[in-house]
């Protein structure tokens, strides 16, 4: 663990999310993998931080299933199944459906010209091979799509699930033969917002998390094999 990651500091927030943030960003960036024991010592000494500021950190990871809590052993980072990543792809499909079909009506020039922008950004970082930017960048692409739709109820369902695959996602973007399709699939949303095109917003948003499941479900698979 020594090497993997260090504190990342901020004076505006509590020690406690300091501890969290770095810890989560370890876990997304697969620095700490599936299955590896993490204990509150040996982080609070590497991290130089007490004991307290890292039990909190392991609770709030918990909450987002990105850790399992043993008693008497400790915790460790938890893995998702198969099933686990279906549910989840399951539901963000049809969020991603109805955000951007509301987005075909709602969406702002100012929003759109960002959108494309940030595309632009997505197919720059994925050439140059910073993947982890170019996740950032797909990130951002779906957060206008979701901003848009001015529904903050919608949004926060939609964030408390994409947290989860993050990795998969990171992974996903590491597959070459993925880039042309992704962003083929990125040109038409903004297409479909562009002509107000509601019913094919919907149709492009799902097939493009179809995708996505199919991909992250093959991968794992071969990784398996």
């Amino acid at each position: 663990m020594e090497e993997k990651f260090k504190i990342t500091t901020n004076e505006y927030l509590p020690l406690r999310d300091v501890v969290f943030q770095t810890l989560r960003n370890a876990i997304l960036t697969g620095k700490l993998v599936p299955g590896e024991r993490l204990m509150e010592n040996q982080l609070a000494e590497k991290l130089g931080v007490s004991r307290t500021p890292v039990r909190e950190a392991l609770r709030m990871l918990e909450l987002e299933n990105l850790v399992e809590l043993v008693p008497r052993k400790g915790a460790q980072v938890l893995d998702m199944s198969e099933k686990d990543i279906v549910d989840i792809l399951e539901i963000r499909s049809v969020l991603e459906g109805l955000a951007t079909a509301l987005a075909c009506k709602k969406m702002t020039s100012k929003e759109l010209a960002e959108l494309k922008e940030t595309e632009g950004i997505f197919e720059e970082k994925l050439k140059s091979g910073e993947l982890e930017a170019a996740v950032d960048a797909d990130e951002k692409f779906h957060d206008i799509i979701f901003l848009s739709t001015e529904n903050e109820r919608l949004r926060q369902i939609f964030n408390n699930l994409r947290i989860q695959l993050y990795r998969y996602r990171l992974a996903h973007a590491k597959i070459e033969p993925s880039m042309g399709i992704l962003t083929s699939h990125h040109k038409g949303i903004i297409r479909a917002i562009e002509n107000r095109d509601q019913e094919e917003g919907e149709r492009v948003a799902q097939a493009h998390i179809k995708y996505h499941t199919e991909f992250i479900l093959h991968s794992l698979k071969q990784k398996q094999n």
